[in-house]
């Protein structure tokens, strides 16, 4: 997939699907059904119009535009979304953005698609439209609530991280540059690579998560993920993503790595004993390897 920045595309015939895509789910992939063309934001326009208000994201730009390439999308084109851009009129978006710059002949919104300044331009402005044709998607709903961004964010916050993978389509990951830790867990047998959230990003509940780990050098191994404070321990630290990826050896240190949520084994808690804690972590162990094993099949 080419990704294009606005200011340097070029007008010619594109099926065009227009939304910021947070997370790319569920809902988000009817808008994008049929498209050639996805045209999103960075960053999130809300960082740019109320920044008190800018939620944590799903996905950063990169997950995001693979999520979109494995839809079959062609070209994804991004706006540099800035004080500037959101000044502009919704009638100056469709006809210098989605007319003039991409030569739309076809856009896909949601129905709660707002655009232009104020927030004024709507599905109904671009319905009115002759130059293209315009497909409005309703907004998803499954188990009687809508598929959102929003609510996604509330269920990974939450640890709800199946049920949120079920909603994305896809596991819920992340990805982040391994730290040099206390290595407390090499001391008990469990080397993690460490990550520290990112704070524009959301990062799941405190707890023990069964998931699949992918290495700089792509290598897919199953992973035990610890996130939280490690109570047991007086350690000083901040919150931190520990993660023992079974059957893998080598230095990690400095490179990046993803990780894709499969399931929550359990809440963070605190242990009597380095020896309980120890024995939970075998178990752990045991119980991640088992859900990446059924997610395979």
């Amino acid at each position: 997939m080419k990704v294009t920045r606005l200011s340097d595309a070029r007008p010619r015939p594109r099926r065009v699907a227009v939304g910021t895509f947070d997370g790319v789910h569920l809902g988000h992939r009817e808008v994008i059904r049929g498209a050639d063309t996805v045209l999103t934001f960075d960053p999130h326009p809300t960082t740019v119009i109320r920044p008190g208000a800018a939620p944590k994201l799903l996905t950063d730009p990169g997950r995001k535009a693979q999520l979109i390439a494995s839809l079959g999308v062609a070209e994804l084109v991004v706006i540099e979304f800035d004080a500037a851009f959101a000044a502009r009129s919704a009638q100056e978006f469709v006809g210098d953005v989605l007319v003039g710059a991409l030569g739309a002949t076809h856009v896909s919104v949601g129905e709660n698609f707002r655009f232009g300044h104020r927030a004024r331009g709507d599905a109904a402005l671009l319905e009115a439209d002759d130059r293209f044709e315009t497909r409005v998607v309703q907004l998803l709903e499954i188990d009687g609530e809508v598929v959102s961004s929003s609510h996604i964010r509330g269920l990974v916050l939450g640890g709800a991280i199946e049920y949120a993978g079920q909603l994305l389509g896809d596991p819920f990951t992340l990805s982040g540059e391994v730290i040099h830790g206390d290595e407390r867990g090499r001391e008990l047998g469990y080397p993690t690579a460490n990550l520290v959230p990112d704070p524009r990003y959301v990062t799941p509940a405190h707890g023990v998560y069964a998931a699949r780990a992918t290495t700089a050098a792509g290598e897919t191994v199953p992973a035990a993920v610890s996130i939280g404070v490690r109570p047991t321990f007086v350690t000083g630290r901040g919150e931190l993503i520990e993660a023992y990826l079974l059957d893998f050896s080598g230095d990690l240190y400095g490179s990046q790595l993803e990780i894709a949520f499969l399931k929550r084994l359990r809440g963070e808690k605190r242990f009597d004993s380095v020896d309980a804690l120890v024995a939970q972590m075998a178990l752990d162990v045991e119980d991640a390897r088992s859900v990446y094993g059924r997610a395979r099949t």
